[in-house]
C-alpha cells in the first residue's frame, strides 16, 4: 500500500503581499531549444522549459553507453584492465563525429575507452563498448531502451550508442536529467572520470569539451554533444556544500553559447533555492491502524533523508505540512516496520471488527 506525505506552500503572509512579491524571481529566458534545472539532494525539477519534448541528443547519449558499461564492470562481466580488441568493422574508416582514434586489431583497455568515451567523446569507444557489452551495437541499443524504462525515461528512444542520427533516436531534457542523476548515484566511483579536463591516448593529447570545468569550480562534469540537427547540447553537475544541481541544455547555436546559458541556470538555481532536510532517514513521521498483525499500529517514515528545495528565506515563513488541499510536493511514507501476520485467532476477531466498522472482510 502506497502512502504520501502532502507539503503546502501555505500564505501567513496577506494575500495582496504575496501576491506583490513572489516567492522566488522568474528563471532566466535562455538561448536553447529546452532546458531544464535538477535538484539532486531534493529529487526537485527547479526549471522546466520544453523539458519533456523529444529531441536528439547528439553525444549526450553516451551518458546512457557509460552507465550501462559501468553496470557491466559491476556486475564483473567487464574489467577496468581487460583488453578489448577493436574489429575493423566498428572502426569504419569515414567515421562521422569525434574520435580517441582507436586502431582496428590493436587492443585497448575497457579503462581507456571510457576515459576515450567521456572525456574525448569518442564514437569509436562507444560502438567498442557497445559490442563489449551488448555482443552488438543492435543489441546493446535494445539494452539501453530497457535500462531508459527503468529509470523512468518515458520520452526517450535509443537507437545507438553513439548519438548519431536516427530517426528513431531521441530523449528529452527531462529524461537526460533522470540519466545523469542515476550516474552520480549509483556509480559515485566511476563519476569522477567527468570532471577531467584533457586525456591522452596513443600519444595524442585531447580536450573536453564542457568548458564549464575551466570557468566554474563547482562544476566537475558531465557531457556535451553536437550535431548540425541536434544543436550544441550540454548537461553540467555542479556542487556547491551539500547540494548538487544538474542542469539540461539543448540546441544552443554555439559551443560558448551552451557553456553559459548552462552557467546562467545553474547560478540561478543556487542563488535562489536552499535544500532543507525535512526529515530524517528511519524516523517516524505518522503511523496508521494495522490490522490482523500482532501490533495494532505500523510507523511511517522515510528510507532516506527527505530535503525539499524552496525559495531561499522562505522556509521559516510560508512552509506548511497538509494532508488536504493542493500540494507542493508529495513524497512515499514506507513502513519502517515488519509486523508479522497474527494468529488465527486474532485475524478472525479483526475481521468480524472491520466488518461492523466498515462492512467489509
Amino acid at each position: 500500500m502506497k502512502f504520501t506525505l502532502a507539503l503546502l506552500f501555505a500564505a501567513l503572509l496577506p494575500p495582496a503581499v504575496l501576491a506583490q512579491q513572489p516567492l522566488v524571481p522568474q528563471p532566466p529566458a535562455l538561448a536553447a531549444r529546452a532546458w531544464l534545472l535538477y535538484d539532486l539532494v531534493s529529487n526537485q525539477v527547479l526549471v522546466n522549459e520544453n523539458g519533456n519534448e523529444h529531441f536528439e541528443t547528439a553525444s549526450l547519449t553516451k551518458l546512457m553507453t557509460a552507465y550501462l558499461t559501468f553496470a557491466a564492470i559491476r556486475q564483473n562481466k567487464l574489467v577496468l584492465a581487460q583488453a578489448v580488441i577493436p574489429a575493423a568493422e566498428v572502426l569504419p574508416a569515414s567515421d562521422e563525429g569525434s574520435r580517441m582514434l582507436l586502431e582496428p586489431g590493436k587492443p585497448v583497455t575497457v579503462e581507456d575507452l571510457l576515459h576515450g568515451l567521456i572525456v574525448q567523446s569518442g564514437n569509436d569507444a562507444a560502438r567498442v563498448l557497445a559490442v563489449a557489452v551488448g555482443g552488438s551495437e543492435e543489441g546493446f541499443a535494445a539494452m539501453m531502451n530497457l535500462e531508459a524504462q527503468r529509470l523512468g525515461m518515458k520520452d526517450t528512444h535509443f537507437a545507438n550508442a553513439t548519438g548519431l542520427p536516427h530517426p528513431q533516436h531521441y530523449s528529452s531534457a527531462h529524461d537526460l536529467a533522470l540519466l545523469a542523476a542515476a550516474i552520480v548515484r549509483d556509480f559515485p566511483e566511476r563519476y569522477p572520470i567527468y570532471s577531467l579536463r584533457e586525456y591522452q591516448y596513443n600519444g595524442i593529447k585531447q580536450i573536453n569539451r564542457n568548458r564549464l570545468l575551466w570557468v566554474d569550480p563547482y562544476v566537475d562534469g558531465m557531457k556535451t554533444g553536437y550535431s548540425e540537427t541536434a544543436g550544441f547540447c550540454l548537461v553540467a553537475s555542479a556542487k556547491r556544500d551539500n547540494r548538487r544541481l544538474v542542469s539540461v541544455l539543448l540546441g544552443a547555436a554555439s559551443d560558448n553559447q551552451r557553456a553559459t546559458e548552462s552557467q546562467k541556470l545553474l547560478n540561478y538555481g543556487f542563488r535562489h533555492f536552499e535544500a532543507v532536510r525535512l526529515y530524517q532517514k528511519n524516523q517516524p513521521v505518522t503511523s496508521l491502524p494495522l490490522w490482523k498483525g500482532t501490533r495494532n499500529r505500523v510507523e511511517l517514515g522515510f528510507r532516506n533523508d527527505l530535503f525539499l528545495s524552496v525559495p531561499s528565506g522562505m522556509l521559516a515563513r510560508v512552509l506548511k505540512l497538509a494532508l488536504a488541499g493542493k500540494p507542493y510536493a508529495e513524497f512515499p511514507l514506507v513502513a519502517l516496520e515488519t509486523v508479522p501476520l497474527a494468529n488465527i485467532f486474532s485475524r478472525g476477531w479483526d475481521s468480524i471488527r472491520l466488518f461492523f466498522q466498515q462492512g467489509i472482510f
